[in-house]
Order: structure tokens, then sequence, then C-alpha cells
């Protein structure tokens, strides 16, 4: 095939312009069957799933010591020594306390702790700090206590929150619970509101109170405030634990928990668990997939595990935790200074929002300042007609496209440098990321096939791959607490590929197998397709790499689709059913493989599917839509609207040139519906709402509008007859306007921009 294409490229004609061949139209099976076996690969690829880590010893008692507002910058080897030597001694990680509460205050972190589910104790809006109530304590017999709200509160989480959170579910699954405060109160009362062993504050001799359960919750105090306020409470809190520990019984685990926020500023806190298998390591669990990270829900299962107890049936949204060797031995080079990851994320979070808005921003005045160069390219071949607009315009405003599609990029490659640690980190951010933009535009625009059509789509779109794809192969750590990425304290990834990632990379794949497939023969070009779609799909899918089984189904989706019309024509039937069979059969293939697997640790397909063969896909469905709700506000969506109507205008205006592109080059049509079509359905089963449309929009509708403005540039070029001089343009092109009428071909992807 290669020495078929070269001796044509000699001749000075396309591999389209070839004459049909008894040999090749023999051998149209092969591109299908490729497709069969590269669907099977990322089957393959995503079956493999990393060996579940297995949780320290067990133990006969657990101690869950909690503190509201807990951070890691309150700990200090001199005020706080009993906190630095558990944190020291027993393994640590970063605690994610997200509930179902838009702002987790102390009720709603200790109620969810003992759900083991996103719970809310109260939905109304908190601004600013989080009130000083406490949840009512009675104790009728001197034992334990009753918390009279409760019910009320099981029946508003069951009624009117999509997470099937039930509170007291953990305390439903051992025998009996101590609770010590009003704090630990809540997380350890039943479903009905019964404590079994309660006492207000820690006795002066608490020996043997915590060998009445093998479950004991002890509330440390809410720390809030700053400076010295501050540090007394937390010194206060240590001088608790200090008792907890001295009477703490033989062969127990110790859990020091921040257990929730105490304003609307939500952060990273303190978890360390301490006790027997349970030494000098990070803390992680199936649920975040990265070392050193903890939810506030994976609490539950892990003490039911340690305990040797069963986790209820369905209830739990959590996985267990378990300990993992490599972090350095003392906490100040863990989780202080440099190493503070709770002060990247809270950069993140108050960079990210104006990032993406002010992208929005930017491009739709691109696009505006194209619609006047649309309508003077969309000129006649005769000598009546407007003028050609400069081409220092036209080169100016290539450039600024191809700065747009590379901004994301270039964002996501500066969270490389540790910008966050300067004093503006917001301005150091901004000058890193343009002067990254500007050093891949330059290259671009440099290179020797830039004039050529496609040649910059393709170039942008393979560098947005190479950089996606090259984080992803590292551990997505550029990604994780990333501008261009997802946070840590949003509790919504951890690792893999987020929505911004997924989207960047699905529409530079298929834009790089777009631009590629216009040099083959059409038979082969599904091939080429598939091919790049198929390394989206396991670069997306494993859980070794991406981890989103959800977006790799989109993915496989709109591989089969851009794979089905990828040589032109409408989608067929027949070119339907073959989109339709591939997609299922990954999708069926991966949710059957998910399924064989125990329950905590199936990923997001499997446990959907689980929740349809259960009954149980409403709650499921209830809440994607929610997250989807949330996502909305997301300044991705202002993306995905410009970038829409952009598309619109260049397609469906008298003057637009979008149609004409996709005429010359069917396989970019094919690029842009299969991206249409994952970040849909990325969108609508994976609760991103337009976030996937909106990163995907960013890279991709630029190099369309780009491509649409070079082809309508040069709508009235001629082509000479074979076997005159070759002009600028290569074999068989010229760039003379008053040459005959173009024959109707595709495979003028070799035409050239002066």
């Amino acid at each position: 095939m290669l020495r078929r294409l070269l001796a044509a490229v000699r001749r000075g004609r396309r591999p389209d312009s070839a004459p049909p061949s008894r040999a090749r139209t023999g051998r149209v099976w092969v591109p299908y069957l490729l497709i069969v076996l590269t669907a099977a690969a990322s089957l393959a690829g995503l079956a493999a799933r990393p060996v579940t880590e297995v949780p320290g010893d067990s133990a006969d008692y657990v101690v869950v010591a909690g503190a509201a507002g807990l951070r890691w910058d309150d700990l200090d080897p001199r005020r706080t020594p009993t906190l630095w030597q558990q944190a020291t001694r027993g393994s640590i990680g970063w605690l994610s306390v997200r509930s179902a509460h838009h702002a987790t205050c102390p009720a709603d972190g200790w109620l969810t702790l003992g759900a083991g589910n996103y719970a809310v104790w109260n939905a109304q809006r908190v601004s600013g700090a989080c009130p000083p109530r406490a949840p009512v304590v009675e104790r009728p017999d001197g034992i334990g206590a009753n918390l009279p709200e409760l019910g009320q509160v099981v029946r508003a989480n069951a009624d009117n929150q999509p997470y099937g959170a039930v509170p007291g579910a953990l305390a439903e699954s051992v025998r009996c619970t101590v609770a010590v405060g009003p704090g630990a109160a809540v997380a350890a009362a039943r479903p009905f509101g019964r404590v079994d062993r309660y006492v207000p504050e820690l006795p002066a001799d608490p020996q043997g109170l915590f060998t009445q359960c093998v479950l004991s919750m002890v509330d440390l105090g809410t720390i809030t405030g700053t400076g010295a306020a501050r540090q007394n409470r937390v010194a206060q809190a240590d001088a608790v634990l200090a008792r907890v520990l001295a009477a703490r019984p033989q062969r127990s685990l110790v859990v020091v928990a921040g257990v929730s926020d105490t304003d609307t500023t939500s952060r990273l806190h303190v978890a360390i668990a301490e006790g027997p298998g349970w030494q000098g390591g990070w803390l992680t669990s199936a649920g975040t997939g990265r070392d050193g990270y903890l939810k506030l829900v994976d609490l539950a299962p892990t003490i039911l595990t340690v305990l040797g107890r069963p986790a209820p049936e369905g209830l739990f949204n959590g996985r267990t935790a378990s300990t993992v060797p490599g972090r350095p031995a003392s906490p100040a080079d863990s989780v202080l200074g440099v190493h503070d990851v709770n002060r990247r994320a809270g950069a993140q979070l108050g960079i990210a929002g104006s990032f993406f808005t002010g992208l929005a921003a930017v491009q739709l005045a691109v696009f505006l300042l194209v619609v006047p160069l649309m309508m003077r390219a969309r000129r006649h071949a005769g000598p009546t007609g407007p003028a050609s607009a400069p081409r220092a315009l036209v080169l100016l405003v290539e450039v600024l496209l191809i700065a747009c599609a590379l901004a994301i990029p270039a964002a996501l490659l500066a969270d490389a440098i540790p910008w966050w640690r300067s004093g503006r980190p917001g301005i150091v951010f901004a000058l890193l990321t343009l002067a990254l933009m500007a050093a891949g535009t330059a290259a671009i625009r440099l290179t020797p096939r830039y004039p050529r059509t496609l040649w910059p789509a393709g170039a942008v779109a393979a560098v947005a791959v190479v950089i996606v794809g090259a984080d992803l192969l590292t551990g997505a750590r550029l990604q994780l607490n990333g501008v261009a990425g997802y946070s840590a304290i949003e509790g919504s990834r951890y690792a893999g590929v987020g929505s911004v990632g997924l989207g960047v990379l699905v529409a530079g794949a298929l834009v790089v197998a777009g631009c590629a497939a216009q040099w083959v023969r059409r038979p082969w070009r599904p091939v080429v397709v598939v091919l790049a779609g198929g390394f989206a799909v396991i670069m997306v899918g494993s859980p070794y790499l991406g981890a989103d089984p959800v977006g790799a189904v989109a993915v496989t989706a709109g591989v089969c689709v851009a794979a089905a019309i990828s040589t032109g024509g409408w989608l067929t039937f027949p070119r339907f059913a073959w989109a339709t069979v591939a997609g299922l059969a990954v999708t069926i293939g991966f949710a059957v493989l998910d399924l064989r697997r125990p329950v905590l640790e199936q990923g997001s397909v499997g446990r959907f599917v689980t929740a349809i063969l259960d009954g149980a896909a409403g709650p499921a469905i209830q809440r994607s839509a929610a997250a989807s709700g949330l996502a909305m506000d997301s300044p991705l969506t202002i993306l995905a609207l410009v970038g829409a109507m952009a598309l619109a205008f260049a397609q469906f205006s008298p003057w637009g040139g979008l149609n004409r592109v996709f005429g010359l080059h069917p396989a970019m049509r094919a690029a842009l519906a299969g991206t249409t079509v994952t970040v849909v359905l990325a969108g609508m089963f994976g609760g991103a709402a337009f976030t996937v449309a909106g990163a995907a929009a960013a890279i991709a509708v630029p190099l369309y509008v780009l491509t649409t403005l070079r082809v309508l540039e040069h709508a009235a070029d001629r082509t000479r007859p074979e076997g005159e001089t070759d002009g600028p343009g290569g074999p068989g092109l010229s760039m003379r306007r008053d040459a005959g009428p173009p024959p109707d071909k595709t495979g003028t992807e070799g035409l050239i921009v002066r």
C-alpha cells in the first residue's frame, strides 16, 4: 500500500484519483476486520484492572477521633505533639469532606461519616461561617442518648437527596457504639436516633470506656478562627486526643479525621490511621485511586473491614481504605510547606473559573473577527466581487485561532511549574500560559508544512493529544489540582482523566484521525479513524491511565460513528448498524467483566448495571442529573455555546464554508460528528453536562474555523491540466485564478495557502 501511495504522488495524482481495481474491491472486508480487532483490543485494555490493595491488619476495636475543620497546617511538633506523633507513626492522607451539602458544616460531616454516604443534616443554604447550632442530644436513661431530630433527617435524605444515604447505617452494622460529644453522637446514632453509649465529654478517667463497644466516636471539638485563637483550639483537641490514646484498648485502630469544613470555603483536611498494619504509609482507596487521598465516605467501609464486619448492601458510597508505602517519615516532608496540596487545590479553585471565562470571551472575539473575513473570502471567480482581505490580517487571524486552540493544553502544561507557591499565583499562571501558547503557536507557524490546508489543525490536535496522553502515562499529575484538570477539594475525581482532559483528548485524537485519513484511500479511512479512536478508548478507559469507563463508552460510540462516515456520504442504515454493534459490543463486554468483580471493586459502569438489575437505577440516574445540573454553572458551558454558534455560522450562513470543507475532506466531517457524539454521551451519563463539550469545543472549533477560512480563501483556485508544470501547491496544483473550473475530486488536501 505504501508503495502505491508513493507511486501515485510521484505521478502527480492523489491516491483517490486512481481508478478502482478488482484487487482493491476484493479486499473491502479488511478494514472491517481491523475495526473488529481494534474494538477487541480496546475491550482487553479496559478489562485489565490493578490489583486491589489489601487494607491493614484487622483490629478488635476502632476509635474515631474527629475534629471539624482540622487541617494539616494546624499541626506543629511543639504545639500539637500528640497529633504530630500520630501523623509520624501512622498512615496519613488528605481527606476530602464532600457531603450532600454545598458546604460541609460539622453536622453534615459527622452525619456523612455515620451514613457512609453523602448526607446532609440541614439543607438550608449557608453563607459565610457555618451556623453554631448543635443537634439536640437527650439522655433519658443516663447510659445512652437519643437524637430526636434524626428521624426527620433520615426521611429528608431519603426523599430529597439522590445518593441513597441512610444516616446511622454504620452504627447499625455493629453491635453497639460509644459516642463522646454531640458531633460523635450524630455519627454513632442509629437511624431512629438511639446512641448506645454516650457521654457529653471525655471523663477524667476514660479507662474502660472504649472497651464497652467495638466502635467508639470522640468529638475533639471544632477548629475555627485564625491566629492565636485557632492555635488554642487545636491545642485543646490535641490534649483530648492524648487522653484518648492513653485509654485506647489493645489491638485498636485510631482514626483521626478533620470531618468537615467550618465555612463555605472548602479545603482538604487531616486523615490519620494508626494501629496494627497502619504505620508509616499513605492512605488511599479504590474510590480515589490516588495515594495520599481519601474521602470522608471511605471511613465507614474501612471501619467495618478492619472490624471484620460486612458492609450493608447498597448503602455505602465509599470504598475501603488501605495503606501504601512510600511517604517521607516526617509530616513536614509529606504534607506541609512546599508539599501543601491544600494550598495548590485552593489556588486552582480560585483561578479555574476566571481562566475558562476569559478563554470563552477571547474565542468569541476571535470568531467575530473571522466573520468579515469569511464574507470577503466567499467570492466568485469573475472580476467582480469584494477584494481579498489583506494577507497580513488573514495570517494574524490564523495565528489567533491556533493560539486559542492551544490555550487548554498550554494551561495543562503550565501546571508542571509550581506557580501556586508565588505571592500572586493568578498572574504567574497567566504569564506561564501565555508564554507556552506563544511558543506553541510560533513552532506550528514556522514549520515548512504550515501552508498545507490541514496541517495546522492536525499539528495542534497532535500537540493536545501528546500533552494529555503523556500526563496520563505519568499518573495524571498535571490534571490533579490543575487549572485545566480537577480539584481534590471538590471530591469528584482524584486520578485519571477529568472532564476537561477527556474533551481535549477525544477532540484532538479524532481531528488527528480526520487529517491523517485524508492521505489514504477511502476504504482505509475507517481503519485510520478506528486506530486513533482505539488509542483514545484505551487511554480514557484503562484503570491504569484514564480510569473513566463511562468516558470510554462514550468515546467508543463516537469513534464508531466517525469511522462509519469517514469515507463520505451519509450515515446510512448499514453504517449505523456497524457503529451500533461495535459500540454495544465494547460497552456490554466491559459491563459484563465489571459485574464479575466484588461490589466494592466495581467501576461506575458495573455499579450502574447492578442498580438496573436490582431495580434501583432511579437514584443513579437522579445523581447523574443532579451532577449535570451543578455542572451547568461551569464557564465551560459558555465555551460550548460559543463553539456551537461559531460552527453553526460556518455551516449554515450564506458566507460559511464548512460544508465545502466537509465535501473536500469527508474525514474531517466524520471527526466532528464523532466528537459531538462523544461529548454528548459523556456529559449525559457522566453527570458532566456541557463540561466535556466545552473543553472539546475550545480545541476543535478554532481548528475547524481556521480550516474553513483557508478553504474559502482558495475557493476560486484552479487546477492545471495534468502534465503542465506544477505550481507551488504541489503536484498538478496552481494558484492561478484564471484557469478553468476545478474538477470535482476529493483528495485536494495537498492545497496550500500562500
